[in-house]
Formats: C-alpha cells, sequence, structure tokens
C-alpha cells in the first residue's frame, strides 16, 4: 500500500512526522514524504539541501520542494508558509504516483494540508489529517491577529474550508473537538482522538552532570503561552534554597529570559542552556530531579496536551504541572507529577516538594509516568491507530 505523507516540515527538521513515517515504513508501507527543504530553526535552508530535490532516508521517499526560508520576521513567515502552499500544490499537479490514501499532519499553518486535499480530490483517494495544532486558534494565542480583523476571518474561513475537505481528522488533544464544534462549527462524526509521541522515546547518550542540589528542567518552546516569566518568578522566591532551574530551549521570550535572569541576579539559580535538539537534550532529561511543564490556560490552545509533556512523561521523571484542560488530565492519570496554579508562590511549594523527595520516590514517579506513556503514547501505539485507518 502506497501512502503519501504531507508535512511542510521533515528531517533534519525536528518534528514528531520523520518518526511517524519511518515507522510506516518499517511496518512495509511505501512511504513517500512531500515536504520543503529544511530550513525552520535555521533561518535558511540548509546548504547541503539546496539542491536535492528526491531522496530516500531509513526507507522512506522524500519529495522536496522549493520554499522561502522561515527567518524571524513576520513577513518572512508568511512568504515561508504561502511557498510551501503554491509549490506543494504545483508538485501534486505533476505527480503520476498513483497512493492509496493520503496523511497530512497539520502543524502551523494548517495550510500545510492543502496539497494533500488536492491530491485526494484528483485521485478520488480518502484524505486524513492529523491535527496536531489548531487553526485560526494558533494565531488568536499568540497574538499575532486580532479575533475581530479582517486577516483573521480571512483564515478562519481557510481554516474551515481545509478541514471540511477532509475525510478524517485525527486530534491530537480531545479538547480539540469542542473547538471544531462549536467554533469550526463542522461536523465531528468524522473526528478521533490519536495523540502525538516524544520525538525521542530512548537515547545511549550520556546523562548530563548536575552535581549537588535540586535540578529542574525544562525543555520546550520559550513562547508567550509557557508563562516563561513564572519560572524566574519562582526562583526569586527560592535564592536560599538549593534548587536549580535549568532551560532549553527558543523562541519569543528568550530575550526576555536573559534579560530577567540579569537584572533578578539569578544567573547561578536559573541556567539558559540555549536551543539544543532533541536527541542531545535527552542527556538534560535523565538525571533532573524534575521535568517542568506549563501551559497557560488560554483558550482551546490552553486546554491542549503540549508535545514536550510526551518527552517528559518517557524519561521516567517526577513531573511538575502548571498546566490544566487536557494536560492535567494526564497528569493526574498518570501519578507521577505535582501540579501547580499559576502563581510563582504555588510553582515555588512545588519546587520544594521535589526537592524534599527521597531518590527512591523520584524513581518511584518517573516510574509511573513512564508506564503511562508505554500504555497511551508510544510510537509504536500510536502509530498503529494511524494505520488502522488505512486498513
Amino acid at each position: 500500500m502506497k501512502i503519501l505523507v504531507v508535512c511542510q516540515f521533515y528531517y533534519p527538521e525536528n518534528f514528531i512526522i520523520t518518526q511517524f513515517a519511518e515507522q510506516m515504513a518499517a511496518d512495509g508501507y511505501e512511504v513517500h514524504v512531500l515536504t520543503g527543504k529544511p530550513n525552520y530553526g535555521y533561518g535558511y535552508i540548509l546548504p547541503s539541501y539546496k539542491n536535492i530535490s528526491e531522496e530516500v532516508v531509513n526507507g522512506v521517499n522524500i519529495h522536496r520542494v522549493n520554499l522561502k526560508p522561515r527567518k524571524k520576521s513576520r513577513l518572512s513567515i508568511i512568504k515561508n508558509y504561502l511557498s510551501f502552499w503554491r509549490n506543494s500544490k504545483k508538485w501534486v499537479r505533476k505527480c503520476k504516483i498513483e497512493f492509496d490514501y493520503v496523511y497530512s499532519m497539520s502543524l502551523s499553518p494548517v495550510t500545510i494540508c492543502s496539497a494533500g486535499n488536492l491530491y485526494a480530490k484528483k485521485h478520488n483517494i480518502k484524505h486524513i489529517i492529523h491535527c496536531l495544532d489548531l487553526w485560526p486558534e494558533s494565531v488568536l494565542v499568540t497574538k499575532a491577529v486580532r479575533e475581530k480583523s479582517l486577516v483573521y476571518r480571512i483564515l478562519y474561513r481557510w481554516s474551515r474550508s481545509i478541514y471540511s475537505h477532509a475525510d478524517k481528522i485525527l486530534i491530537s488533544s480531545p479538547s480539540f473537538k469542542e473547538y471544531f464544534e462549536n467554533v469550526l462549527k463542522l461536523p465531528t462524526n468524522n473526528i478521533e482522538y490519536v495523540p502525538q509521541s516524544s520525538l525521542v522515546e530512548d537515547s545511549d547518550i550520556a546523562a548530563f552532570d548536575y552535581g549537588k542540589g535540586t535540578h529542574i528542567l525544562y525543555c520546550g518552546n520559550l513562547g508567550l503561552i509557557q508563562q516563561i516569566p513564572l519560572i524566574v518568578e519562582a526562583m526569586s522566591l527560592l535564592k536560599d534554597e538549593d534548587i536549580y532551574f535549568h532551560i532549553i530551549g527558543m523562541g519569543p521570550m528568550t530575550d526576555y529570559l536573559i534579560n530577567s535572569i540579569k537584572e533578578r541576579g539569578l544567573e547561578n539559580k536559573v541556567i539558559y542552556h540555549g536551543p539544543i535538539v532533541a536527541k542531545l537534550a535527552a542527556a538534560y532529561f535523565k538525571k533532573a530531579d524534575a521535568l517542568y511543564i506549563s501551559l497557560k490556560a488560554e483558550g482551546t490552545v490552553g486546554k491542549t496536551i503540549p508535545s514536550k509533556l510526551m518527552m517528559s512523561l518517557t524519561f521516567a521523571r517526577p513531573i511538575v504541572g502548571v498546566i490544566k484542560g487536557d494536560g492535567k488530565d494526564v497528569l493526574e492519570d498518570s501519578g507521577g507529577a505535582f501540579l501547580a496554579d499559576e502563581n510563582p508562590e504555588s510553582v515555588k511549594n512545588a519546587l520544594l516538594a521535589i526537592s524534599n523527595l527521597s531518590e527512591k520516590e523520584k524513581a518511584r514517579l518517573g516510574k509511573l509516568n513512564k508506564l503511562y506513556y508505554d500504555t497511551h503514547f508510544s510510537l509504536r501505539t500510536v502509530v498503529s491507530k494511524i494505520e488502522k485507518e488505512f486498513k
């Protein structure tokens, strides 16, 4: 069976779609990925990929279309989105390969899926969209546009049209279904919950040596909805404690983080390691006393299961969660987390609670998280659910 996978992002860019496609190929499917030339996080097309349009990596046939590189400016991001939207559809119109199914992963933006809709319509086959990021809700949460603006109305109609043409929609968080029903006003009889997995499930990399004290790790996007100021404010209350906070990642709040650490004299308490790819960041997960997850309880996105929660569960460490909705439900069910409210005092108390745990108790909580991940979110479990749709 031949599967066309459509996603703007793919290896060497760090997204879960790569693991999904490679697992499908290992399971015996002939997998072809329609994607762009790698640039996310770099600001330019990787030089080694400028002249590569076709390649095979780990059994997956990869078709790369040209696109404008994503840089920091809003204009460059728009050009990046539109160039893939245009060139991926151009590839579909010229494509002579006959596929049995189209599977598109909907990250930002949802226009990624347009080529999938086009191929499915052209060849009269089914198109499955796996929705990991809601549009146009994401542009509201990040305050990229205002709800009453003309741009939002255009994005709303465009997003609704793309979703409505899919034969099946898989959602990565249960609360997404409410959004499709109440905001997009679309029928939900073709929607099913299929979560995402961790970017890294296992690693033979040596563990990072934190040294003495209690060490908390946050690894992920430093965005507006991740409540980065809360970390700094809570750690300001713990200056006299043997507790240290390590941060890996990058995003809109990076400059704020660096400046506020200096302003509050927390250079030795809050350590910013910069962006590190998931496979190397695994070293920091292995020996952290706890892993920190935060998501502002705002809109539908604030109710979802963040991708970094998957990686936190799989490394068998206790978790401190400042999170509501579906993510909170996961942590309550796993039994290996301390939940805190969205205020510095509550976060401070959760970090103190971690520092008072014995090594045996930390290991017990971590095992509970790992067991929950293996049961509900492992790569094998999730890809099997996707493949079930093909059958």
